[in-house]
């Protein structure tokens, strides 16, 4: 494998958000729906920093095979007004035994499951043009009321 052909990252920033009470739609033709919705949050990094605005979510699916898809929708709203949305995608694998301390909102260290996501950025800001042209990945960790995710752009 040539080294041009290695995957490299640049840490672009912490994002954390929480969630207000999930609303639940069970047994549905695609399975388990939770629907967390954002009360708020915040995201710093080197490049941006600044407020995660409310009313975002995160569009969970709990598929037969017990991991869960997730679809995260939110806005950001950058220290000098600028908005840029954010659209993810990634997976959640926890053990069934370990669900029920996650949602209890017991503390749970990183590395009793999986969570990853993949983010891409929008904005007409000129200034935040550069994460127009961007894929970055996340590594998540979930809070007692919510998640926070360390952001890396892929170089």
């Amino acid at each position: 494998m040539s080294s041009s052909a290695l995957l490299a990252s640049e840490y672009l920033m912490r994002l954390a958000a929480e969630f207000d009470e999930p609303q639940t739609i069970e047994n549905g033709p695609h399975g388990t729906r939770r629907i967390l919705y954002m009360t708020g949050g915040s995201f710093d990094g080197a490049k941006l920093s600044g407020a995660v605005m409310p009313r975002g979510a995160d569009w969970v699916t709990a598929r037969p095979d017990g991991v869960f898809q997730l679809d995260i929708r939110l806005t950001l709203r950058a220290d000098d007004g600028a908005l840029i949305y954010v659209s993810s995608s990634g997976l959640f694998d926890i053990e069934p035994g370990k669900l029920g301390r996650l949602r209890r909102g017991e503390p749970m260290a990183a590395s009793e499951y999986y969570f990853r996501t993949t983010l891409m950025f929008e904005t007409g800001a000129l200034r935040y043009g550069w994460p127009n042209r961007i894929l970055a990945v996340g590594i998540g960790t979930r809070t007692p009321t919510g998640m926070s995710t360390e952001v890396f752009a892929l170089t």
